[in-house]
């Protein structure tokens, strides 16, 4: 069946979503989160856009921007191959990290983006990882409120009062409000608990407790770790906490 056509916005301004593969975490330490804001820094430039809001999750990132120069795919190539390359490099692995497509949609009004703005800085708020938003390290939503490093803050700011301090206020009122918005998303599957990823492991892996994994041969052994990742959904972290083996086997099998 042929892919449906991307809609193009008007505004040239969209909401974009990139997911690591079989919802793979696409960030396993600080250095990545960092990495991944300064490619999105580097090809500000080259490709003309403009980010007005971001956030970057365990295993997917929200992006909200303008594009420029460039058309929108030709943009996300670049983002992409560029910390796909880097990421492959660290960790010694080969083959995509992100999902084929990158999901999108269009804004096409500003009541819609600030609405949008407010559902990606929220994200981590919603997914339980904080208890506000401005504790979560890896989004745009300190940018706007202390002193910007590359997020183009004027457009949203000036949408909520002409004069900064006031705009600022309110931008951050907004942000707070509990509310039901609904938005392009990521349909994620239920999270496994450890008690049901150990009967899975001993399932799977034909073994009485789940350290016993690490007598396998290694072959049998990445047989069966990439079965955990990509058929049962089980994440990374949680393979090696309850096997014990090393985050980078587990990432490259």
């Amino acid at each position: 069946m042929p892919r449906k056509a991307r809609k193009k916005s008007e505004s040239e301004i969209y909401h974009i979503i990139m997911r690591g593969i079989n919802r793979q975490s696409i960030f396993e330490d600080e250095e990545d989160y960092v990495k991944f804001i300064q490619v999105i820094q580097k090809y500000k430039m080259q490709s003309g856009y403009k980010i007005y809001a971001y956030c970057l999750m365990g295993n997917h990132v929200h992006l909200l921007l303008k594009t420029g120069i460039e058309p929108l795919e030709q943009v996300m190539r670049r983002i992409c191959g560029s910390y796909v390359y880097w990421y492959n490099w660290k960790y010694q692995r080969i083959g995509n990290l992100f999902q084929d497509r990158f999901k999108s949609e269009p804004v096409e009004n500003e009541s819609y983006f600030v609405i949008v703005q407010r559902y990606i800085h929220q994200n981590p708020l919603k997914a339980r990882l904080v208890g506000s938003i401005e504790q979560y390290k890896w989004s745009s939503f300190k940018e706007y409120i202390n002193k910007t490093k590359f997020v183009d803050a004027d457009y949203l700011l000036k949408l909520f009062n002409n004069d900064r301090e006031e705009a600022i206020k309110g931008f951050y009122q907004f942000n707070n409000e509990v509310n039901d918005d609904v938005c392009l998303d990521i349909e994620e599957k239920y999270r496994i608990t450890d008690e049901e990823a150990r009967n899975i492991i001993k399932k799977v892996c034909k073994v009485q407790n789940t350290p016993d994994l690490q007598k396998s041969d290694i072959l049998k052994r990445n047989m069966y770790l990439k079965e955990l990742k990509e058929e049962h959904g089980l994440s990374i972290r949680q393979i090696e906490r309850l096997t014990g083996i090393n985050r980078g086997i587990v990432l490259k099998a």
